[in-house]
């Protein structure tokens, strides 16, 4: 899981990338070509539920049941956490003990460092309640101030359909492995959020902004916009590992709520982006195939919308 690029790497995705570009390791996908290669796609992705009162022991048993940490985090490692923390309105942002989880598990699997990278204030840590957490974990919180695009690096999206160049945090891209821990939920225009949009907080916010086009919220074809820039993104960012926040969500009044609240008590795991979004929408009874990022990503070949192609396994604690 070494960072570095070799030179074959670098020959394959160099012209693509450009001279001015900041280029990741194993945190950027493979720029040139599928995400899912043939061989691939004709295996079934895997996608733990486990259903606890007790969402630590919830998100420590869907990675053991993927077969643990150490899959996916080598010793070494510098590790790369994405949570959620837009508000602190319940069913709003990812829950401490999650990412409590995610640091005890890192450790284990003697990662090297662990961050949390965002450029959302540290006042949203706090009023989340995710920095003391962090801290008494031995991790650390990487900010990147929101309004200096020099924090951002440019990166090329080839296979983008409307997003053809995005910006990325520069500290993310000095990491070996990104764990992607998103909170499922409500969302203004789109109506779901889970892990394919929780990429956009690793991308600056001015970027952020061409995926908004006029009344997003309401018009089809903004929405439409929206949700392929959202899947677009995500061909040149690669979670190692996805765990997902559905103990308690919004399912109206999203993103930021307050709502009305939804407690599956479950917390989800997997590699899969799609199977992951398309099973955590159907917990409030919404088709995959409706929600636009789910269909698209699917198309981009990111991961498998068809139930038939995903063995799910559920646990109760």
């Amino acid at each position: 899981m070494s960072h570095e690029f070799s030179r074959r790497s670098f020959l394959k995705t160099g012209a693509l990338l450009g001279a001015s570009s900041l280029v990741g390791g194993k945190v950027l996908a493979e720029l040139a070509g599928p995400a899912v290669t043939p061989v691939q796609a004709a295996e079934k992705s895997t996608i733990v539920a486990v259903t606890s009162a007790d969402a630590f022991a919830a998100a420590r048993r869907a990675v053991d049941e993927l077969g643990g940490m150490q899959k996916f985090v080598a010793p070494g490692a510098r590790v790369a956490v994405l949570a959620n923390v837009q508000r602190n309105n319940p069913g709003t942002y990812t829950k401490p003990e999650i990412v409590r989880a995610v640091i005890e598990m890192c450790r284990e699997s003697a990662a090297r460092e662990i961050a949390f990278v965002s450029w959302l204030p540290q006042t949203a840590w706090d009023a989340a309640g995710l920095t003391p957490v962090i801290t008494a974990g031995g991790a650390t919180l990487t900010i990147a101030d929101r309004k200096d695009e020099s924090l951002f690096a440019p990166v090329p999206v080839p296979r983008g359909k409307a997003l053809k160049d995005a910006r990325i945090m520069k500290d993310f891209l000095d990491y070996d492995v990104f764990i992607n821990v998103p909170v499922t939920k409500d969302h203004l225009g789109n109506r779901f959020t889970g892990t394919l949009k929780n990429l956009m907080g690793l991308n600056s916010p001015v970027s952020n902004r061409t995926f908004h086009q006029e009344n997003w919220a309401t018009d089809a074809g903004a929405i439409a916009h929206l949700e392929q820039c959202i899947a677009d993104l995500n061909t040149v960012v690669t979670p190692d590992l996805c765990l997902v926040d559905a103990t308690e969500f919004i399912i109206t009044n999203g993103p930021f709520g307050p709502g009305e609240l939804l407690r599956p008590q479950q917390v989800v795991a997997g590699t899969d982006r799609v199977a992951l979004d398309a099973y955590c929408c159907t917990l409030w009874g919404l088709k995959p195939e409706e929600i636009l990022s789910i269909r698209y990503a699917a198309e981009h070949g990111l991961g498998r919308l068809d139930p038939s192609a995903v063995h799910r396994k559920d646990i109760t604690l």
